[in-house]
């Protein structure tokens, strides 16, 4: 199914007050780069709705011109989706740099406030996080901040889950979807910039030994999916 065109009119006015199409457009836009092709049921996952919910919304997007397509093959934004939803990514992204280093909250508890927050600052608001923080590059969690040229690139590196037994593992960033996971792995030390060593894995699925600090841990693969990064021999 394609869409018209956007132009500058008010469709382009709707989408950037709507809160709901602010966060469909930012999940699509995320799983573009992560999971591609992006389907209904990817959507519905990531944002824990119903597949009808998702299907509706699409048609309301198709309609604002902010899909090149939404059928079998996938969902795809258009350009003037995708300046949409980089701005959304670019305000969360950055109030949570903001939440974390100026107000002193915690990686695990500032995903849901970003979302909260996302839609309501101003542009000139953002920009002036932006100054005050000296630029971010990158986020808490290790998510690239996309800057106002609006090039921007997810690099997602291979996941923990995947390094090898005797591999060194520098972490670059981490999923913020999960609270209690983040807490988790915070206790343990795993953040972005650290390198841990993996001592050894479990047969049958069972888990990764690292040493992290000088202390051996057992991290679950589920867990280990969420740990992105580079590993060396």
């Amino acid at each position: 199914m394609m869409a018209a065109a956007a132009g500058p009119g008010s469709a382009c006015c709707d989408a950037a007050r709507s809160e709901a199409m602010g966060k469909y457009l930012r999940a699509i836009y995320l799983l573009s780069f992560k999971a591609p092709p992006v389907l209904t049921s990817d959507v519905a996952a990531r944002l824990g709705v119903a597949a009808p919910s998702v299907s509706a919304m699409l048609r309301r997007l198709s309609a604002a011109g902010l899909l090149a397509a939404s059928g079998s093959g996938g969902i795809t934004l258009s350009e003037h989706g995708q300046s949409h939803a980089r701005d959304m990514v670019r305000r969360h992204r950055l109030i949570e740099t903001f939440l974390v280093q100026a107000a002193g909250m915690s990686w695990d508890e500032v995903h849901d406030e970003a979302e909260a927050l996302q839609h309501a600052v101003s542009g000139l608001l953002i920009d002036r996080i932006d100054a005050v923080l000296g630029h971010p590059r990158r986020d808490p969690h290790g998510d690239p901040i996309p800057q106002p040229s609006g090039d921007h690139v997810e690099d997602w590196s291979p996941a923990l889950a995947g390094a090898a037994a005797s591999e060194w593992f520098r972490v670059d960033r981490v999923s913020d979807e999960d609270s209690a996971a983040l807490q988790y792995l915070a206790s343990l030390g795993v953040r972005p910039g650290v390198v841990l060593r993996v001592l050894e894995r479990d047969p049958f699925g069972g888990p990764l030994w690292v040493e992290v600090g000088g202390q051996r841990h057992a991290i679950g693969i589920p867990l280990a999916h969420l740990v992105h990064g580079v590993a060396r021999s």
